[in-house]
């Protein structure tokens, strides 16, 4: 038995006890696998696959959510694995949550409130973001992995398994440990994405300057900031503009 009440796109598939509230849009070739539970004011583009016993767009987990009409936005070609949980946005925090395109989310992950996930990224078992959350495109977070409110990971970073992150992770970092710090650049990701080598070894330079040469971090980011490679430059950028700032291990 189906308790379908919104609004499906053309060629879906919807399982055997999956519940769909009235408030809900659901783009073209999605597959809905059985007792899935999708409500709230949720939209899923195209292409999704949402798998058995998860939960899509059920209320905040915050206690200043009092009943607002907010959103959780979904892209296409993402795949959502068996009891994972994501929630809207709050008022407080914008009034939505987003998930861009290309995304798995493995088992039991937590998707909170007002958290933006970019494309191509790749959350582990039970990985879970808090509240406010942004990670940039193509970010891996490792499995059982805890994520602090209002923390950003940048493009390309990757977050080992067991961690507990509560600052900001460049692009192209590597971080890994309870509290997390940087361990270095995430090469291997960097050498099946970057088509370019130079780039590579432009960002190489770029590390070691701001996280090992012992200079003030705001300083050499301030100066990179002129680089030509836009690489550099996005990394430079994200350290500038940190607000819960870098868990790196400062030279003296």
């Amino acid at each position: 038995m189906k308790n379908i009440k919104g609004k499906i796109g053309k060629n879906c598939q919807i399982g055997t006890g999956a519940i769909i509230d009235e408030s809900v849009i659901i783009g073209d070739n999605c597959i809905i696998e059985p007792y899935a539970v999708i409500t709230g004011y949720t939209e899923i583009g195209d292409n999704n696959h949402i798998f058995s016993h998860a939960v899509v767009g059920s209320i905040p987990q915050d206690l200043k959510y009092h009943g607002e009409k907010t959103k959780l936005i979904i892209g296409n070609n993402n795949k959502i694995r068996e009891f994972t949980l994501i929630n809207p946005g709050t008022v407080g925090g914008g009034g939505i949550t987003k998930i861009g395109d290309n995304n798995l989310l493995m088992g039991y992950v937590h998707i909170a409130h007002d958290v933006i996930i970019g494309n191509n990224c790749i959350l582990a078992n039970a990985a879970t973001l808090a509240g406010h959350v942004e990670l940039e495109n193509n970010v891996v977070v490792g499995g059982m992995t805890p994520i602090h409110q209002f923390v950003k990971v940048g493009e390309f970073a990757m977050v080992a398994g067991a961690s507990a992150l509560s600052q900001d992770v460049p692009p192209y970092c590597l971080a890994e440990g309870n509290r997390a710090k940087l361990r270095g650049l995430n090469i291997t990701g960097l050498r099946r994405k970057f088509e370019n080598r130079d780039d590579i070894n432009e960002v190489k330079r770029a590390y070691k300057e701001l996280f090992e040469s012992g200079k003030p971090l705001k300083e050499v980011a301030g100066e990179l900031l002129n680089s030509k490679n836009r690489y550099v430059k996005h990394l430079a950028e994200f350290v500038l503009n940190s607000k819960r700032g870098i868990p790196y291990d400062r030279k003296v």
